[in-house]
């Protein structure tokens, strides 16, 4: 047996757990899905109203992107010392402090009258929405019965994708009515319903660890640094001083990885990251974010300088895509509970990678539906893919662990969704970012997403050793 335990045995069962009990189930389930989505929303939502606020700031529009840049530093920052501060003062603890600081935060965004205060209070909103989205994905795994823990996930990959894409449609609406302090505003009532029904959410026993501080501002300075190095490598004067940020960064990483490897309670969850099946399923997920954000980023600069769409014609194109991920996922959430990640997550990358191809060699002169059902496929194939991805991650870390997996889950989707921004800005910038060039990159990405998915299903990989089983699984029951 080699020491490994096929869980997916049937003469092998989990010891009955878990999850909440009817109806409390569904007012956390609700406290989750409310607080993911205004987190989600609020940070794409500013995107629309940024030449309003420009205008209004009476600030040029280079300086005004900040806005949106800022927030995205800080979640990538402080997802992991968060996740990590969350297992040692409570999850549930975390997630309404979070919830707290952002809607805090959000209704300061109401009165900002200047640039500077309007990027600090952002600074706060992204301080609040780690907090809460590191743990996430650690209280679903507590909210679900273990059986039905996919399909909770499916069910939070659509309330993420589904939030991401209806941020510039809500953010549009309101500008309509309403001047932009609105944007924000308009978020403060269902964040006070999130924290309301927040009391129904689990509250798994914290962690008896100390919290390493200095770890912790390591952790961020490694992710700032190359981060905010890259982009201004595209987005600079001075690629020189680029180069230098990118490289303090990795210097700091360097000597926190190696710091790391010696902490019984690592930041940065090694411990998660070497066993196979983890690091394959973040592999995996980071060159999916990456290749799905450089189709989506450079499908608009196509469609309009190739073939002439107007600016509603590409919105509407590109609309099928979050519309079937909304269908898909749940889906392949439940499925995930039956069927191997690594099979389903093989078919999606094939599946998208098919669709990617048919995007790349769109005909001379495609119609709407064209491209729509292209769109379509390919929002099915990366909606196969995430929901079962992410449920190894979090179902193969041991329980006490759970925060760290899921803060790497969302680490990792940020970082990847980064770098895809940075990729088409590359593309871009080189003349080639408007033609074929993008869905090409994407399919090669997709294509070591789906190898990484395959995998897995080595069971040398897939199955834990027994020791890993015995310290997530309280009780084994055999039928021998």
């Amino acid at each position: 047996m080699n020491g490994q335990v096929d869980l997916h045995d049937p003469e092998i069962e989990p010891a009955p757990s878990d999850g909440l009990s009817l109806p409390r189930r569904y007012l956390a389930i609700g406290s989750l899905c409310c607080g993911t989505a205004l987190i989600i929303i609020d940070g794409g939502i500013a995107n629309v109203a940024l030449p309003s606020i420009a205008r209004d700031l009476k600030v040029d529009s280079s300086s005004v992107v900040a806005i949106v840049t800022v927030y995205q530093l800080m979640l990538v920052m402080l997802l992991l010392p968060f996740a990590g501060l969350g297992e040692r003062i409570g999850l549930k603890r975390m997630y309404q402090v979070g919830q707290l600081i952002f809607t805090v935060a959000t209704l300061l965004c109401f009165f900002a009258k200047s640039l500077p205060f309007l990027l600090v209070v952002r600074a706060a909103q992204a301080i609040g929405a780690a907090g809460a989205l590191s743990v996430s994905s650690a209280l679903i795994r507590s909210t679900y019965p273990s059986k039905q823990l996919g399909r909770g996930l499916g069910i939070n990959s659509v309330i993420v994708s589904s939030s991401a894409a209806a941020a510039p449609t809500i953010g549009g609406l309101v500008l309509a009515v309403a001047p932009w302090p609105w944007v924000f505003a308009c978020a403060i009532p269902f964040a006070l319903l999130s924290l309301l029904l927040g009391h129904a959410l689990p509250d798994p026993k914290p962690r008896h660890a100390n919290f390493d501080l200095l770890g912790a501002v390591m952790c961020a300075s490694m992710f700032g640094l190359i981060i905010g190095g890259a982009e201004s490598a595209v987005h600079g004067d001075s690629p020189v001083v680029s180069g230098a940020i990118v490289a303090t960064g990795a210097l700091i990483g360097y000597f926190f990885v190696r710091r790391e490897r010696g902490d019984a309670n690592p930041i940065l969850p090694l411990d998660l990251l070497d066993r196979p099946v983890i690091a394959l399923s973040v592999i995996g997920a980071y060159t999916a974010f990456i290749a799905s954000m450089t189709l989506l980023l450079s499908t608009p600069f196509r469609l309009t300088q190739e073939f002439g769409f107007s600016a509603a014609m590409v919105g509407a194109a590109i609309a099928p895509w979050p519309l079937t991920n909304m269908i898909v996922a749940p889906m392949a959430g439940w499925l995930s509970d039956r069927i191997p990640a690594g099979l389903l997550g093989g078919i999606g990358m094939c599946i998208s990678i098919t669709a990617l191809l048919l995007i790349a060699f769109l005909p001379d002169h495609p119609s709407y539906f064209d491209i729509a059902w292209r769109m379509a496929l390919c929002g099915s194939g990366f909606g196969t893919f995430m929901p079962p991805n992410a449920r190894l991650i979090i179902g193969s870390a041991p329980r006490e662990r759970a925060a760290a997996a899921g803060g790497l889950i969302s680490t990792v989707r940020l970082t990847g969704q980064t770098t895809g921004a940075t990729v088409v800005a590359l593309l871009l910038a080189l003349g080639i970012g408007s033609g074929r060039v993008p869905p090409l990159v994407s399919v090669g990405l997709a294509a070591v997403a789906g190898l990484c998915s395959i995998a897995r299903l080595r069971p040398s990989i897939r199955n834990p050793t027994r020791t890993e089983v015995q310290s997530d699984v309280p009780t084994l029951k055999t039928t021998r």
